[in-house]
């Protein structure tokens, strides 16, 4: 029976496969994409089905770009895989358990519906449903091992985190543990407690609130060191239960030791504060075309867009002060759905028309507003603080804006990105040798001069 179920599986998705392959264009207006408000999302995460769902916005570039690819995947998908896609702009509440900072942001509804995976993936077509598939294959794999068939009484162990758990608690092996903890680049706080042990029972509802609240931003696991013996002593586990905190990006192996509180207001506030000074701040890029203007500028709520001076007035040292500036502040204001780009003055007249700078120096700065085709320039000088003081001011309503000149998006010119490098020095063709004038008899020239004005 079970071989049948998985055969019935591997040729709904074969049949995927050949029907992505024979499609061509779908036009996105004959989409098999569903569309979800609240209502439908919560039926979504009830449902036994696999969804694909992509947090949009109208405006989002990459978004548009995208909806192609997303109507052909979900069109070969059919009765296989479904995809969904959710208006942000429309439901913001859907996309805040998710962490859904960026458009689009994919993400993969498996079998446990309560964690779902992140897609990075390309996105073409072909991408989507190979990824689809993969979580298909997964699915079946879980199933046929005994796994739980439905997302709501599935254990939590969410897309490759381990098996078994607690709800959003993620309970951790000898052999999940270097995988799925030190193997990613999630900040996790992971409790090792025992069974026996009356401390750890108090802990185990507090610390599945906290899983549950910081889904999506922080992962919470679990280890039994009374049976995975050998991971405790690797981290010195000599009293139960003993949190230790593994923050995010590349893992040595090294943790930290948890020593906050242990209800989950504070574990929740302790995890969200890690995460926040973990977390990259957004990539400062020259504007060089529309697809750095697209995903690192109007992508975003708001964009600061800086127009240097030529090198040839700041040299590559005095250009580099002057982007440092922003990246500080690209720093200061990671939390922020802020997107940081910088242009170098003239090389981006339609900008500068759009935006009325340039006419009073460089450097000059221009805080932009896509979605509402709106702006606001910076009137002080160009530094830190002063640029600190606007952003604030601006995000607190007290900076006056205008719409953009043309009423529109700006057109961005395609140009060769700064290569870092000075300006050449300026060399002189012809140059004359001093010494030739020691050459020169004065007195011919006395005479010549005096041969000249004798003919005026």
């Amino acid at each position: 029976m079970m071989r049948t179920g998985a055969v019935g599986v591997a040729a709904a998705a074969t049949m995927a496969v050949l029907a992505l392959a024979s499609m061509g264009r779908v036009a996105a207006a004959a989409s098999d994409v569903i569309e979800l408000d609240p209502t439908s999302f919560n039926k979504m995460l009830s449902s036994d089905d696999i969804w694909m769902v992509e947090f949009y916005a109208p405006w989002c570039g990459h978004c548009q770009r995208l909806a192609p690819e997303w109507s052909k995947a979900a069109t070969a998908l059919k009765g296989v895989v479904k995809m969904g896609a959710v208006d942000m702009t429309k439901h913001q509440s859907l996309g805040g358990p998710y962490n859904v900072q960026g458009f689009p942001t994919i993400k993969v509804f498996g079998a446990n519906k309560k964690s779902p995976s992140d897609y990075n993936g390309a996105r073409t077509a072909q991408a989507l449903v190979d990824a689809a598939l993969k979580e298909v294959r997964s699915t079946v794999t879980s199933r046929l091992n005994g796994g739980s068939r439905r997302s709501k009484s599935s254990s939590g162990s969410g897309s490759g985190s381990g098996s078994g758990g607690k709800g959003a608690v993620v309970e951790l092996t000898e052999s999940s543990f270097n995988k799925d903890v030190l193997g990613s680049d999630d900040t996790w706080l992971v409790a090792f407690v025992a069974p026996w042990c009356g401390h750890c029972q108090r802990l185990k509802p507090e610390w599945a609130k906290a899983a549950a609240e910081l889904k999506g931003e922080v992962k919470l696991g679990q280890v039994d060191a009374t049976v995975h013996t050998q991971l405790a002593s690797r981290y010195g586990v000599r009293g139960y239960p003993t949190i230790k905190v593994f923050p995010g990006g590349a893992k040595s192996g090294e943790a930290e030791d948890y020593t906050s509180q242990r209800d989950a207001a504070s574990i929740v506030q302790f995890a969200r504060n890690l995460a926040q000074a973990n977390k990259p701040p957004p990539e400062v890029k020259q504007v060089t075309d529309e697809d750095v203007f697209t995903s690192h500028c109007t992508d975003h709520q708001i964009c600061f867009i800086s127009f240097l001076p030529d090198i040839l007035d700041t040299g590559a040292s005095g250009r580099n002060d002057l982007i440092a500036v922003q990246t500080s502040l690209a720093e200061r204001y990671k939390s922020r759905p802020f997107g940081w780009v910088w242009a170098v003055g003239g090389q981006q007249p339609a900008l500068e028309r759009a935006f009325d700078v340039g006419g009073f120096g460089y450097p000059a700065l221009a805080a932009f507003n896509s979605k509402k085709k709106k702006f606001a320039v910076l009137r002080g000088a160009y530094t830190e603080d002063s640029i600190k003081e606007f952003v604030n001011s601006l995000v607190a309503g007290r900076v006056p804006t205008a719409a953009v000149i043309g009423g529109e998006v700006p057109q961005v010119t395609a140009i060769t990105a700064w290569d870092g490098s000075d300006a050449p020095e300026e060399t002189f063709e012809d140059e004359i040798d001093l010494s030739e004038l020691d050459d020169i008899d004065l007195d011919e020239l006395d005479d010549t001069n005096t041969a000249a004005k004798d003919e005026l």
